[in-house]
């Protein structure tokens, strides 16, 4: 009877063995989140250059050139470009813009949503290139060691959302305080009808939830960005590498991966690139508007 059970066992404990097995051989060796480590690569006094500073200035310089490129050369007649311009302009000004605050608050803070609107638009997209950044692991190219291509966001450096959101967060409650004065615009968190007792645990809600908000939009855009790029990463060939598989289990690995990787990286270019650029951006236009409203 003993025997009879171990020999039913014995197929199932060959399944269980397989994942074991496969766990076993993982190469350690391989460590995908390095390429979001950021190495010095040389300092100027205290500021210390990294990639997310060269992925920062490059989408700071991108951001301006096209603001210039497209001023100087609007015409009567729009080509491609100047309508596909026109449209990203109409999409900032009137749906951003204009949907969250009065016209004249509106032509005040477009320029400043606008511009954070296409910072991170051009951050998330150029994250997405592969440019010769990673200085871990170099290529030989004349007897130079030549950086190898790697993909990065400024973005999913969390220090950069949370910069930007500080600007934010500053910013609306400066716009509120100008607007309303210090005490006025203080009482303005407690919702009308609100008396007696209740008004201090509502004021303390409202103060944490304005902490929270400087959580919530850095991360947000930071989580999301860093996730897509994991996603490719470990698609592209690093969940092979990782598992240390036979030659021939990592060529059907890899075709399985290969085409998802694909088709993560198409859904972060077509849609999370843009989107987190149009929910940052709404938010703030939501905050500033929040600030200087009678009741919000």
């Amino acid at each position: 009877m003993t025997r009879r059970v171990l020999a039913a066992l014995l197929p199932f404990a060959a399944i269980l063995a397989g994942p074991a097995a496969a766990l076993a051989a993982i190469n350690e060796a391989y460590r995908p989140q390095d390429e979001f480590k950021l190495d010095p690569w040389f300092s100027i006094g205290p500021i210390e250059f990294n990639k997310a500073v060269l992925y920062v200035l490059i989408a700071t310089a991108l951001t301006c050139w096209s603001m210039v490129y497209v001023a100087r050369r609007m015409q009567a007649r729009p080509n491609r470009l100047q309508t596909a311009v026109e449209g990203a302009f109409v999409l900032m000004r009137d749906n951003i813009t204009r949907g969250n605050m009065d016209d004249r608050m509106a032509a005040k803070w477009f320029p400043f949503i606008g511009t954070i609107f296409l910072f991170i638009w051009f951050s998330n997209i150029i994250g997405y290139l592969p440019l010769p950044t990673n200085t871990e692991h170099t290529v030989d190219i004349l007897g130079l060691q030549v950086p190898s291509l790697a993909l990065f966001a400024a973005t999913a450096n969390l220090s950069v959302p949370l910069v930007l959101t500080l600007v934010v967060w500053v910013s609306y409650h400066v716009e509120g305080i100008r607007a309303k004065g210090f005490r006025k615009y203080l009482a303005s968190w407690i919702p009308a009808g609100v008396e007696g007792f209740a008004r201090g645990p509502i004021f303390v809600i409202e103060v944490i939830s304005h902490l929270v908000r400087l959580v919530s939009l850095s991360v947000r855009l930071f989580a999301n960005i860093l996730a897509g790029h994991l996603l490719i990463l470990f698609m592209g060939g690093g969940l092979v590498v990782l598992l240390n598989v036979a030659v021939g289990l990592a060529v059907v690995i890899g075709i399985v991966t290969g085409a998802m990787a694909v088709a993560f990286f198409l859904f972060e270019v077509g849609l999370v690139a843009t989107l987190q650029a149009f929910i940052f951006a709404t938010l703030t236009a939501i905050y500033l508007g929040g600030a200087v409203a009678e009741e919000h």
